[in-house]
């Protein structure tokens, strides 16, 4: 530390004010103060802590008028007194808690000179304040998430929308909450609401949602395609026809070709699934309908038409 620039370390310049020492002080202290980095993992917070010790010196010398005159006339001057000028005990801890040991209460009780006490920074960012000279208040500690499992229409997850959740807080309150389905969901996805959590004093966890989708009547979703398949009678298929099809994107006319076999799929583009980056199909299986109870006389009928249509089902060439 003796060849470490306060200056620097502090984010200022040399000729910096009280006032502008003090500001950069408290903002590094709130970034790096260890109670702050309580929840963190255990190299994180000896890294804070060894930041947080850098900035505390630097503002324990800087911010006393006396201290920082004698710092400014540089390292020779302290060499005079055969050790650190600005104080400390054994192996030149500034803090006075001997060699690679940090004493927390003197760096909460402000420090040497120009005030701005650490309490005051602790206290304005919520995290209470204990007693002068002792360990300050942890900060409090976050909820607990909740997790719920919903169950949408399958038009919502395909073109997006709204889906109120009731989630039973106590005994005696239930909040219904809009959630926010994004077009394209799939089955299983997740959505988190922030701060939707449980609180045990400090800041809320979050909500976790797990998205179930309804099935539909009609359509089947594949990637971002949607399948459905539309009867069409005899006539329709002979001769051709235009038919009504609902889909998510509105009403369309889909047009059947003349001579169109039962199974004969029609793709229409850019009429599926709208994601963010691209859209899928719409796949429209057809499939000829017959009676279930037919008449004689139509039977007969058929048969004539199936002696003159028999070529077209050709199974000579199934084979395994």
């Amino acid at each position: 530390m003796a060849d470490e620039d306060y200056y620097k370390i502090l984010g200022v310049s040399k000729d910096a004010s009280a006032d502008e020492i003090q500001k950069a002080y408290r903002k590094l202290a709130r970034k790096f103060h260890p109670d702050l980095h309580a929840d963190k993992e255990e190299k994180d917070r000896e890294k804070a802590k060894q930041q947080f010790q850098k900035v505390q010196q630097a503002y324990d010398v800087l911010s006393d008028e006396k201290k920082r005159q004698m710092y400014d006339m540089g390292p020779s001057f302290g060499q005079a007194g055969g050790g650190n000028p600005f104080g400390g005990g054994a192996g030149g801890n500034p803090f006075g808690g001997g060699a690679g040991g940090i004493d927390l209460s003197q760096m909460f009780g402000g420090g040497g000179g120009g005030g701005g006490g650490f309490e005051d920074i602790l206290r304005q960012m919520g995290g209470g304040g204990g007693p002068m000279g002792g360990r300050q208040q942890a900060p409090p500690r976050r909820g607990s998430d909740i997790e719920k499992e919903i169950t949408i229409p399958f038009a919502t997850s395909v073109v997006g929308g709204q889906h109120q959740v009731s989630l039973q807080r106590t005994k005696t309150k239930v909040d219904k909450i809009d959630v926010k389905i994004p077009a394209g969901i799939e089955s299983g996805k997740k959505i988190r609401l922030r701060g939707q959590g449980q609180s045990a004093g400090g800041p809320a966890g979050d909500l976790l949602i797990t998205v179930k989708i309804a099935p539909h009547p009609n359509y089947a979703r594949k990637g971002l395609n949607l399948q459905i398949t539309i009867p069409i009678t005899l006539r329709e298929a002979a001769d051709g026809a235009t038919i009504d099809l609902p889909t998510p994107h509105g009403t369309v006319a889909l047009k059947v070709p003349a001579g169109t076999s039962s199974g004969k799929s029609l793709r229409l583009k850019g009429m599926g699934v709208k994601a963010p980056s691209k859209s899928g199909d719409l796949i429209a299986m057809l499939q000829i309908a017959i009676p279930k109870e037919i008449s004689a006389s139509d039977v007969e009928k058929v048969s004539e038409l199936s002696e003159a249509w028999e070529e077209c089902a050709d199974r000579s060439g199934l084979t395994w």
